[in-house]
């Protein structure tokens, strides 16, 4: 059997933690720049960086964001497995191009997927000809996402004020219509997406376009709601190692308004409505289990319109933000409870 991929653990401490959040705003801020916030020289900001990156957990990310745009369809999909067939089919399914997240969580023997897709033809055929054949898949579900009202890139806990699209959701407001993107600015999140922090030099000669072309193109697409280029870090690396998924059908008459609530609620750190009965879907981040119940407890029961509440912890994730998450074969997402004398 040939030996898995193993990557380095890392507890992250309190400077490394200054870095990630500090990048996590500010992704192509300089290390010098980073340094003076956190206290740190240049090159050990480089090093520690380095360490974190390494471990598979801690990721730069650049993409467009289909919802906003309007490109093509996202959609949810419960892959119901065979016992004993649910890891296989996780990796599976984390390994098609249209896959932006997968994972497993308590609950019913499924693999959980959000998938980009281009139309309805594209859907059929992933649905049918490819996951429905792959080996212990016994039925699946597929919802279509309606409305996106945050990603994670609006879960920032460390921050004391909420982002420009979580204040916006929270007031009931829609965002601002999407900016035009052209095939220029979609090389361009290409580029970035092979190096977030390609220096401008090295992405205008890409491009064959001058820099400060470029400079002014990437200041346009990072001012916008539809592109995100962050520093990712998985919940459990921050300190919120517990992380949940629900499912509600809400009444329609009563929906702005519950979403409106749970917009409010920081430990949301993804929320849309979706077709069919359970119209909203949301996951949730938290720094232990005591946390996860307040939070159930207080935001479903002050919630109006609400029909029915489906929740699950989240047990292993093998995809987020379209990239594949830590190390394989091992847990990506953080324990509901610690080791042992850890």
């Amino acid at each position: 059997m040939a030996e898995r991929e193993t990557r380095p653990e890392v507890a992250p401490d309190g400077a490394d933690l200054g870095i990630l959040r500090y990048l996590a705003r500010r992704p192509r801020a300089s290390f010098a720049e980073v340094g003076a916030v956190v206290g740190l020289h240049e090159r050990t900001v480089a090093r520690r960086l380095g360490r974190l990156l390494d471990t598979g957990e801690v990721r730069f990310t650049a993409a467009l964001t289909n919802e906003y745009l309007g490109d093509g369809m996202v959609v949810e999909l419960a892959v119901r497995c065979a016992p004993g067939r649910l890891e296989e089919v996780a990796r599976a399914v984390a390994a098609r191009p249209q896959a932006r997240s997968v994972e497993v969580a308590t609950g019913d023997l499924q693999v959980l997927a959000e998938m980009a897709v281009a139309d309805e033809a594209e859907l059929i055929d992933l649905i049918d000809r490819t996951v429905g054949r792959m080996p212990g898949v016994l039925d699946i579900h597929s919802a279509v996402v309606l409305r996106l009202l945050l990603t994670a890139v609006d879960w920032a806990p460390y921050d004391p004020e909420p982002s420009p699209l979580r204040r916006l959701a929270v007031e009931g407001l829609r965002p601002p219509p999407p900016i035009a993107v052209d095939a220029v600015d979609r090389e361009l999140v290409h580029l970035l997406g092979e190096d977030a922090r390609m220096p401008m030099s090295t992405l205008a000669g890409r491009l064959r376009l001058g820099e400060s072309t470029v400079r002014r193109r990437l200041g346009r697409l990072m001012s916008s709601h539809v592109f995100h280029l962050r520093l990712f870090a998985e919940p459990a690396v921050l300190g919120y190692p517990v992380e949940t998924r629900f499912q509600l059908e809400v009444r329609h008459g009563a929906l702005d308004d519950a979403l409106r609530l749970l917009a409010g609620e920081p430990s949301v750190r993804h929320l849309v409505v979706t077709t069919g009965r359970a119209n909203v879907l949301g996951y949730a981040s938290h720094a232990s289990a005591a946390e996860m119940h307040d939070f159930h407890a207080r935001a479903f029961a002050a919630l109006p319109g609400l029909r029915e509440v489906r929740t699950a912890l989240l047990m292993r994730t093998y995809r987020r933000a379209g990239r594949p998450v830590g190390t394989p074969g091992a847990p990506a997402t953080g324990r509901l409870f610690p080791r042992p004398g850890a």
